[in-house]
């Protein structure tokens, strides 16, 4: 295949950044019983990943066809690699918030290539949707990769117990791997040079003409309020399983990896079902489902009593359920990034990546927060009752991006 190499480096890259921006959640979790800080203190380590995520890619995202996606990715693989490794020395809270910073940057550098690159490697619209949810799918992958990870490191016993930072030093090489196998990897970039003539600031101004574009408006709505749901779920999962499930921490976060499995499995299912279903109906269909499943599985977590968990099999039935949100969630957030950039030329897939990742971050930030302060002063269970709000809400923003998709032709901002 033409494309071969850089499409696994891509995938791999992905996937690694799956493991560690998602081990948030097994960190707060871990904050708490290590440096014994409260939850809401604990939320912030979601805004350092994702405030990180959102300004660096509104810094990079208009010029970094210039710097070059692949450049741009190799600068973020090492930046984390020396990060990892570092992180065990110092074992401290800040020391934490750094890594997350680091990776956030780092993020925004790959997402912004990834997004803009699969144009280059792609031949047509459906095989842009079906190697988009693909790449998510991998995404998810690491995720569950990474609950496994973090859990073998966590000692149960002793939650003072400095060995869950080993992980980082495994991470760390990992990400070594995937930085040389980029840069065997070939990218043909021409196709997104910019114009001799063109500007820093004309670039910067030609990003934020895109949010003129009423499509581009409807999809940011979408797109904000999913990754709201999504990782106000994903991090609070494992305290969930802990706090309210009354899991051991090691089966709090192996539980948390069956939502991260159900979110792959869908994303690669839906790679093969939105090839021959209108993927409005889908995703109506799909958060009519996620809504439905809170509103079941909730109150069987309020029946749930604290008893001694040693096998599989003494874990409630609702640690199994609930994760099923994920494959129902899952097909959402692929689908509309690949319906609004393949509504655009190649040479503005950067910039529109970059609105992407920088409202996907805020919109993950602000999910934690809220979900991080109603579980704190609430309980568990009403914060994730919270979720049916943004639900219905990006139902209602669905339906506008699908009317704007069928009846407005969006206008190609000139270079």
């Amino acid at each position: 295949m033409e494309f071969l190499k850089i499409k696994i480096s891509v995938l791999i890259n992905y996937l690694l950044f799956g493991v560690l921006l998602n081990s948030v959640g097994t960190v707060i979790l871990q904050s708490q019983r290590y440096y014994k800080v409260s939850a809401s203190s604990a939320s912030i380590l979601e805004a350092f990943k994702d405030i990180t995520i959102a300004l660096v890619s509104f810094l990079v995202a208009s010029f970094i066809t210039r710097i070059g996606y692949k450049k741009s990715m190799q600068i973020g693989l090492a930046a984390v690699a020396v990060t990892c490794v570092v992180i065990p020395s110092l074992k401290t809270f800040i020391a934490i918030k750094i890594l997350f910073a680091v990776t956030g940057a780092s993020f925004a550098l790959i997402k912004i290539s990834v997004f803009g690159s699969i144009g280059l490697i792609t031949k047509n619209e459906k095989e842009h949707i079906s190697f988009m949810n693909f790449i998510e799918s991998f995404f998810m992958v690491g995720i569950l990769s990474g609950y496994f990870l973090f859990s073998y490191f966590i000692d149960d016993s002793d939650a003072s117990s400095p060995r869950w930072f080993q992980v980082y030093y495994l991470i760390g090489f990992l990400y070594a791997v995937a930085l040389i196998l980029l840069t065997l990897s070939p990218l043909n970039e021409s196709a997104i040079k910019p114009a001799a003539d063109l500007t820093a600031n004309q670039s910067f101004v030609n990003m934020f003409k895109l949010l003129m574009l009423p499509l581009v408006i409807s999809f940011i709505a979408c797109a904000f309020l999913y990754v709201l749901v999504e990782q106000s779920i994903m991090s609070w999962l494992p305290s969930f399983n802990n706090k309210v499930l009354h899991l051991p921490s090691s089966f709090s976060i192996l539980m948390a990896s069956i939502l991260a499995g159900t979110t792959a499995l869908g994303r690669f299912l839906a790679g093969l079902v939105l090839k021959k279903i209108s993927w409005y109906v889908c995703l109506g269909a799909c958060l009519a489902a996620a809504a439905l499943l809170v509103l079941i599985t909730m109150p069987l977590a309020a029946n749930t009593v604290q008893h001694n968990i040693i096998t599989w099999k003494d874990i409630p039935l609702v640690a199994y359920v609930f994760p099923l949100i994920g494959f129902f969630l899952a097909p959402i957030y692929p689908a509309i990034n690949s319906l609004v950039l393949a509504s655009l030329p190649k040479n503005q897939h950067a910039a529109m990546s970059g609105l992407i990742v920088i409202f996907s971050a805020l919109g993950g930030t602000l999910g934690s927060l809220i979900t991080g302060n109603i579980f704190q002063y609430y309980g568990g269970k009403e914060a994730f009752y919270f979720s049916l709000f943004p639900i219905s809400i990006l139902a209602i923003a669905l339906l506008f991006f699908n009317k704007l998709k069928k009846t407005v032709v969006p206008d190609l901002i000139k270079d």
